[in-house]
């Protein structure tokens, strides 16, 4: 009888740690990011890539101080991948050595050689143009150039956010890379002379001033341009406005991405790289271009109707990295000209 109830044991403790490793194994299961992007604009990606791999999705959302988390919690950080809005942070994230080089055939495949590392340590995810939109008062879009922002023809007539702003860092980074930092400064300063208000708000509180008449022209990211056509409270501000594609005749307009990074630690390494593929391929990039109103960095994805009905554009063909680049001077020369204030 001893014998018998040692053996019932002896199975009852297997199958206990059987149990606790086929949980574990499952818990295992899942990947975390760390999130730059806000959960609308990427759920319905995460929601299918779970569908699809049974993988489970933890997200981390944050406007800012990733960078800083990551740091912190050093070789015990949870983040698996890292989902950025702007090169700016992406950068920042390399130059911190938080990141780990991805060697992927399928995630190359998918993702032009310029919207890329080198060294395989980022990937830009989808694109969005620094518009310039202008006011229906005139009678026309306007064939504009970012340096005409700086022209007397425009006193008083701009609204802008922050000029400290990623996106506006990334703006003010590539016109340092064809124009050089002196001719930037002076362009600055008379961008600042021509402001209708404070740097202030968001992209789409720009445009809701063109609507109030506080301004005639505002830099804004092209995606903003169709969430706010869908948006039944915001409509009437985009109806407001042309969205024009600066630079057409020269160097064209300058174009921003989000990426990815999987993070240097990543606990659950397998996992991230099947979410890094899954977002860079066609389902995933559909998804972007179909719900966000971004343009899709996968060449076999098309734009979404109403991204196409604004027209097709010249893109800035610098690479991401020599713009990049750039962006502590940029900051310097935003401080130097005193932008905010």
């Amino acid at each position: 009888m001893k014998k018998r109830l040692s053996l019932i044991s002896a199975f009852a403790l297997s199958s206990v740690l059987f149990l606790a490793q086929a949980a574990s194994a499952l818990a295992a299961e899942e990947v975390n990011i760390y999130s730059y992007r806000q959960p609308f604009l990427i759920e319905p990606m995460l929601e299918d890539f779970e569908k699809q791999t049974g993988v489970k999705v933890n997200v981390v959302f944050a406007k800012k101080g990733l960078e800083e988390r990551i740091e912190r919690e050093g070789k015990f950080s949870p983040a698996d991948v890292v989902l950025t809005s702007d090169m700016i942070s992406l950068f920042d994230l390399m130059d911190r050595k938080l990141v780990q080089p991805v060697n992927s055939k399928t995630i190359n495949d998918n993702t032009p050689i310029h919207l890329r590392d080198p060294n395989n340590q980022w990937f830009a995810l989808t694109l969005r143009v620094r518009n310039i939109y202008s006011s229906k008062r005139s009678d026309k879009p306007v064939d504009i150039n970012y340096e005409d922002l700086a022209s007397a023809q425009y006193k008083g007539k701009i609204c802008t956010r922050s000029g400290k702003h990623p996106y506006n860092i990334g703006l003010v980074a590539s016109m340092i890379a064809h124009k050089g930092e002196a001719e930037t400064k002076k362009w600055l300063e008379g961008v600042k002379k021509n402001l209708a208000r404070r740097p202030q708000g968001n992209d789409r509180a720009q445009v809701k001033a063109i609507k109030e008449g506080v301004c005639d022209v505002s830099l804004g990211n092209s995606y903003y341009f169709g969430k706010m056509l869908e948006n039944k409270d915001q409509k009437a501000w985009a109806d407001a406005v042309y969205i024009n594609f600066p630079n057409q005749k020269n160097f064209g307009s300058h174009v921003n991405i989000s990426g990815m990074v999987m993070a240097k630690y990543a606990p659950h390494k397998d996992n991230a790289l099947k979410l890094m593929e899954y977002l860079s391929s066609e389902k995933a990039q559909t998804i972007y271009a179909r719900d966000n109103m971004e343009y899709p960095v996968n060449p076999k994805v098309s734009v979404s109707g109403t991204v196409a009905s604004w027209g097709k554009f010249k893109a800035d063909p610098l690479p991401i990295s020599d713009i990049a680049a750039n962006r502590i001077k940029a900051q310097r020369l935003l401080d130097e000209v005193k932008f905010d204030l």
